[in-house]
């Protein structure tokens, strides 16, 4: 079987020159690329809607759903954080679990990784139309009654799926500096927003009149995953998805997945507070989960109007098109890596691997433009998506704790660039805060979500199968003894939300105790799992294949 990452050196490649069949990643992106990547990932359409959705489903609580949030997304990204520097490959999220667990894990999560980066820009270009939809030249793109995309709307979108794919082939190079000319604006507009809003026009009333927490706790968990807190937060890891093209991965990844993440969080935090404290009281005067104000389709620009800052709503309705459209653009870069990533295991056909004379997975990104087209055909509006995605979205982080669990057990004492402190105790928190996170998403979700796993393992296990069957070389070891845990897993997560209380579950599970159910069924699964890792020498023989290709070997 072909390595997890059997590439060429930089500048090299492993066909001919004809600009088709190079398969090396150029290594050109420095730490601030790096970073900016992940942070123009978390800095997308989640601020523009967020705070709204999220007061709706918790009231002012929702400043403590974002704490819990934020909380989730660090012990996340700490894991990713040690991570990225052992293994600086490019998709790490999809390959972590393989490293560990071999190709049946490999290619379950690879699935949950690539399903959720395709779907996310074809959601940030449905944001993009939502608040354009106030500019006089963008009427007639959504139907009202449901917000989704008319005609019209249909090719706008899929014209700009295709600026995404264009600005892509230009190169990672060039693609580092659109994206972090982009940040710059989306950091800025953000905290420019916050400060006008804090300094003119913030009531500390607000957070008490009609109560803090009228939903109690079930709207404040409910509204982590459901109003798009953890779907805005998530995104650090794309500086792990291109570290294959990192100039020193080793040292800027760590550094790139923290400060994206506290950078995130304190912008979301801080808009989260001043969306409360600016919002007039008639707009919430028949209870939070009636919030309504002219122009709160586009909530951040139709208070700025509501409150007499006209000039600001202008400013954001500008916003409101970079920001989704910067972070759409990354995502499609990372699709296209996901699915090298895939292929490199063997999980999907070589074509993925086959890269241009810039070094772009081409045809990866033809076929995140083509899921993107198609995305936009039976997809409604930007909430509705939000909690599908991050159940997706968290089924993939799941992963890396149980890897990072597995390795450090497996290879303690192999070189790590940052060693995480207290790692024994932050990883299994992390994966049991995972799960929980996907369970709050409701029954309604998970019980969708668990139709898109069935058909990732038709695809992807169709062509490992053909693969193995042919003799293919880069046909995948499937690993079962070592993913034996994978379905227990996934069912039993089900089954738990089934009969759970979350979105349209049965309720049999009291509040409370349904937490602490699927808290300990995660423990339980995450010391199975690293129990069952495979052994170290067959994690070794991986690694030291990557490591003869990154010496220059073949």
């Amino acid at each position: 079987m072909v390595s997890l990452n059997q590439v060429s050196p930089p500048g090299q490649s492993t066909g001919s020159d004809s600009g088709t069949t190079h398969r090396s990643l150029r290594r050109h992106v420095g730490l601030i690329g790096l970073m900016w990547a992940s942070v123009g990932s978390i800095i997308g359409s989640g601020w523009l809607f967020g705070a709204k959705n999220a007061v709706v489903a918790a009231g002012p609580a929702a400043v403590i759903s974002w704490g819990i949030g934020a909380v989730a997304i660090v012990l996340l990204a700490l894991v990713h954080a040690e991570l990225g520097g052992l293994f600086p490959v490019s998709g790490g999220t999809a390959r972590y679990p393989h490293y560990a667990f071999g190709g049946l894990a490999g290619m379950s999560f690879g699935w949950f990784s690539w399903l959720q980066a395709a779907t996310v820009a074809p959601i940030e270009v449905e944001a993009m139309i939502g608040y354009a939809k106030h500019w006089p030249f963008a009427e007639g793109l959504l139907n009202a009654s449901n917000n989704t995309l008319t005609t019209s709307g249909f090719v706008v979108a899929t014209l700009l799926m295709a600026v995404f794919v264009a600005v892509n082939f230009l190169g990672v190079r060039i693609l580092a500096r659109t994206n972090s000319i982009a940040t710059w604006l989306k950091i800025f507009v953000p905290l420019f927003t916050i400060f006008v809003l804090a300094v003119s026009n913030f009531h500390g009333s607000n957070f008490t009149s009609h109560g803090f927490a009228p939903f109690g706790s079930k709207g404040v968990l409910a509204a982590i995953s459901t109003s798009g807190i953890i779907f805005a937060l998530l995104g650090f890891e794309q500086a792990i998805q291109i570290a294959g093209e990192s100039r020193n991965p080793k040292r800027d990844i760590p550094r790139a997945v923290l400060g994206s993440v506290a950078i995130g969080t304190l912008i979301y935090t801080l808009l989260q507070v001043v969306f409360i404290g600016a919002l007039p009281v008639s707009s919430f005067a028949n209870g939070w989960d009636k919030l309504d104000f002219p122009g709160i389709d586009g909530p951040f620009a139709g208070l700025a109007t509501v409150v007499g800052l006209g000039w600001l709503a202008w400013v954001l309705y500008a916003d409101a098109v970079i920001s989704p459209g910067g972070t759409g653009l990354i995502y499609t870069t990372s699709t296209s890596r996901i699915s090298y990533g895939l292929s490199r295991n063997g999980y999907a056909p070589q074509m993925f691997e086959r890269l241009d004379k810039r070094g772009v997975p081409w045809f990866g990104l033809i076929i995140s433009f083509v899921t993107g087209v198609i995305c936009f055909l039976p997809f409604p509006s930007w909430q509705e998506l939000v909690g599908f995605i991050t159940s997706a979205s968290v089924l993939m982080y799941a992963g890396a704790p149980l890897a990072f669990g597995a390795l450090r057990r497996r290879l303690p004492q192999r070189e790590r660039s940052y060693r995480l402190p207290l790692g024994g105790v932050i990883s299994p928190a992390a994966f049991a805060v995972s799960s929980l996170i996907i369970y709050w998403s409701g029954w309604h979700i998970l019980s969708r979500l668990g139709i898109a796993i069935v058909l990732g393992y038709v695809l992807l296990g169709s062509y490992a199968a053909y693969a193995i069957r042919k003799g293919l070389p880069n046909a995948p070891r499937l690993n079962w003894k070592a993913a034996q845990w994978l379905p227990v897993y996934l069912l039993g997560l089900g089954l738990i939300s089934w009969q759970g209380g979350f979105g349209d579950g049965t309720g049999r599970i009291p509040m409370w105790y349904d937490m602490g159910i699927v808290a300990l069924f995660s423990l339980g699964i995450y010391y199975w799992a690293i129990h069952v890792a495979l052994p170290a020498e067959a994690i070794e023989q991986e690694v030291a294949d990557v490591e003869v290709v990154d010496a220059g070997g073949h």
